[in-house]
């Protein structure tokens, strides 16, 4: 099993797990690869460094790296690090130098608060624009809905004072995923 770590055009980061180089290969000229967030076929292979499990080695912390270069510089008479300037330092270092999209962290947060508002309303599709002022005007049960609405309609409902929020929902929360 392959995983690889793969880039939208939108510069949203995700994996894909694959049989072979080969099935990577073939699912991506069949169009068969996507982001999980937009739902963008044109998908690029990120550079990624292989794990490599040795056994009794532990991995080193920040910490440790951050003695390191402690001492590193105070026998060299450059000023100590803090672990705070070394994490700034190492993050900058890390960080590929085309990426100016979204952290894994901020897609993930993203995600999980769109599942939560999809757990948590109730889907009217279409009938939305009606909905919402059927509950404004008291002529309906106030409760959390979701579902479409034009965009002269969104328009039309915040000129009548109704909150509403447009919400992309993420291909990958549209179906379930294999």
């Amino acid at each position: 099993m392959k995983v690889l770590n793969l880039q939208c055009g939108q510069q949203h980061s995700f994996e894909g797990w694959f049989g072979s180089e080969d099935d990577f290969q073939t699912q991506l000229q069949r169009g068969l690869v996507e982001c999980p967030m937009c739902a963008d076929k044109s998908v690029v292979k990120m550079p990624s460094a292989p794990r490599l499990n040795f056994g009794a080695h532990a991995p080193r912390s920040l910490n440790a790296v951050s003695e390191q270069a402690s001492t590193a510089a105070s026998t060299s008479a450059i000023a100590p690090v803090s672990e705070a300037e070394l994490s700034t330092s190492l993050s900058t270092v890390t960080d590929h130098p085309a990426h100016h999209g979204p952290s894994a962290e901020q897609q993930a947060a993203f995600l999980n608060a769109v599942r939560h508002v999809l757990a948590n309303t109730e889907d009217v599709g279409d009938r939305f624009a009606n909905q919402a002022r059927a509950m404004h005007y008291g002529d309906a049960e106030p409760r959390s809905i979701r579902g479409q609405a034009t965009q002269r309609e969104a328009v039309e409902l915040i000129e009548e004072g109704i909150d509403v929020m447009a919400l992309p929902v993420p291909a990958a929360l549209k179906e379930t995923l294999q």
